[in-house]
């Protein structure tokens, strides 16, 4: 047996090298004629090979996606001679329409002859009714539009064959911008007598120049296998494509009657402000917290003009960092604009925050709108603590009365009420020293212990130094605030504690942390300037009031003065 297959190896050895030299290469295609989108077979063989042959495919690059390669070799014995011959098949998608030429493809030492391949394109009628395995359709909602405006591009896939694998391009066109809506959707329908399983894909459309905007066909590529093959237990895959139509949009420009500054083409355009207050009063040196967005469905955010203010008279206006974004309700991008204002009153009076407008353009009515937030007035009151109007030295200084010879302090009838006040006086001085020095003596025993705790604003000093070591000025605003309000509790905000402070260094510290805090302007302020500033506690302009449950009640409750 053993001498039988070696006798068997042996002559089928001799056969393959008794093989004669290359006769002929020929080059075929399975159909002469495609739409675009499909896919054709070039099939190449070489007589008298057995082993592969590499195969040169650079010149199919400008015309076809070579989409999948193959090859096998077969021989047989004709009248006692050896026939070989290798088969290679290499599957070609066209890249556009037309009369295409496959060019002369080298393989080893020899040369394919060229083929004509006739490609048209695809028929979006004929699609439902030409039983095609896998199609694909195209279409732009609203059919027309201006420059600008976001359009729907829609690809939907038809399949009523099993796919184990696929790509979809992405649509591109010159002098368009393209952006995905939501996710796929997923759906089955019937097409011409065919039940298909349906991949529905939307993009957001900008036509960015005027005039005859065409879409190139999308293509898409993919593994199809049968799954009712009886023949196979895993199913062989072949590949199969599509692809769209053109599509063609006719975009129109700006029309005469829009706004020429700004050109915003919208479904709905929404401008809304918060933050207002509802009694129309403010105070100086308090933040008020303006709040505007600004909402558009039909486009991105970045094509939204940014929410501003213009300068207002009496007050200081710090723009927070703007929040910005763009999303999409599965047929629109709603694109947003969010921009937060500190405004500062810097003197009483009227403040008047001014109209705003936003001109846009409605896609749906093709009118032009006008979004407005209306002027707002507000009444600002003087800062807490301090005057409504400042009055002068003069305007206050009271005028002294004449004075009469009989009612002069160094006659008789004026001494009498000179020497009770004198008096009282002493009686009111003796008072509080008896109270102080009973006060000194029930405390004395616990002086140790109070010296070594330190005292709520101690410690509020301490939290205020801490934080001005580091660079958020939320922070340090608050330790300043809580600080202050411990020896001043009227105090509501730094506006207020800057008025009652009396170092000019104190107030501009305060200034400075207020545009960091409000405007990002400028670094953090240094701890040495901070020390410098605090190091010796508040400089009040009039020293703070103690009180205590201890404290003896004046020694007049009410006012006592002379008739005239």
């Amino acid at each position: 047996m053993k001498r039988m297959l070696r006798s068997w190896l042996s002559g089928l050895l001799l056969l393959v090298l008794s093989l004669p030299a290359w006769a002929s290469i020929q080059a075929t295609l399975d159909r002469d004629r495609v739409q675009l989108g499909e896919i054709v077979t070039l099939n190449i063989r070489i007589d008298g090979a057995i082993t592969p042959q590499p195969v040169d495919m650079t010149a199919l690059a400008p015309d076809f996606d070579v989409l999948n390669s193959s090859a096998h070799a077969s021989m047989t014995i004709v009248n006692g001679h050896p026939e070989a011959a290798l088969m290679i098949g290499l599957v070609l998608r066209p890249k556009h329409a037309g009369d295409l030429t496959i060019p002369a493809l080298p393989v080893g030492g020899l040369y394919t002859s060229p083929i004509q391949l006739e490609v048209d394109e695809p028929d979006p009628a004929a699609a439902p009714s030409s039983r095609k395995n896998v199609y694909l359709e195209a279409s732009v909602e609203p059919a027309k539009g201006y420059v600008g405006q976001q359009l729907q591009y829609v690809l939907r896939l038809y399949f009523a064959t099993s796919l184990s694998a696929g790509a979809l391009d992405d649509p591109q066109a010159d002098g368009a911008s393209f952006q995905r809506l939501g996710n796929d959707l997923n759906y089955e329908t019937d097409q011409g007598g065919r039940h298909y399983h349906v991949i529905e894909r939307r993009y957001a459309l900008v036509p960015q120049r005027a005039g005859k905007l065409v879409i190139p066909p999308v293509q898409f590529q993919g593994e199809s296998v049968d799954m009712n093959d009886p023949d196979t237990f895993f199913p062989n895959s072949q590949p199969v494509a599509a692809a769209t139509p053109s599509v063609t949009v006719n975009v129109q420009g700006v029309p005469a009657n829009a706004d020429k500054q700004i050109w915003l083409p919208v479904r709905d355009l929404k401008l809304t402000a918060e933050g207002l207050p509802d009694g129309g009063e403010m105070r100086v040196g308090q933040p008020l917290n303006l709040t505007m967005l600004l909402q558009a469905t039909g486009a991105s955010y970045d094509s939204l003009p940014a929410p501003s203010l213009p300068p207002i008279d009496g007050a200081n206006v710090y723009p927070d960092k703007p929040l910005n974004g763009t999303r999409s309700d599965g047929t629109s991008l709603v694109g947003r604009r969010q921009q937060s204002f500190a405004i500062i009153p810097s003197r009483p009076g009227t403040l008047v925050i001014p109209e705003i407008t936003v001109h846009w353009w409605n896609v749906l009515t093709g009118q032009p709108e006008v979004a407005r937030l209306p002027e707002r007035r507000f009444t600002v009151l003087p800062a807490v603590g301090q005057p409504a109007v400042a009055s002068s030295a003069k305007a206050t200084a009271p005028v002294a009365p004449a004075v009469d010879k009989a009612t002069s302090p160094g006659t008789a009838t004026g001494l009498p009420w000179r020497w009770i006040a004198l008096a009282s006086i002493a009686l009111w001085l003796l008072s509080v020293l008896v109270w102080w020095l009973r006060r000194r003596a029930v405390t004395s025993g616990a002086g140790a212990q109070t010296s070594k705790a330190p005292t709520a604003p101690r410690q509020l000093r301490a939290a205020f130094i801490a934080a001005a070591q580091g660079g958020d000025a939320t922070k340090q605003a608050h330790a300043l605030m809580a600080w202050a309000k411990a020896e001043r509790p009227a105090l509501q905000n730094l506006g207020d504690l800057a008025d009652e402070l009396d170092s000019p260094a104190q107030r501009e510290a305060i200034a400075a942390l207020q545009r960091r805090r409000y405007g990002g302007d400028g670094a953090a302020v240094p701890t040495t300037k901070w020390a410098a500033c605090f190091r010796d506690g508040f400089a009040w302009k009039t020293p703070p009031t103690k009180t205590s449950n201890n404290d003896l009640p004046a020694l007049y409750p009410f006012d006592v003065h002379a008739d005239d």
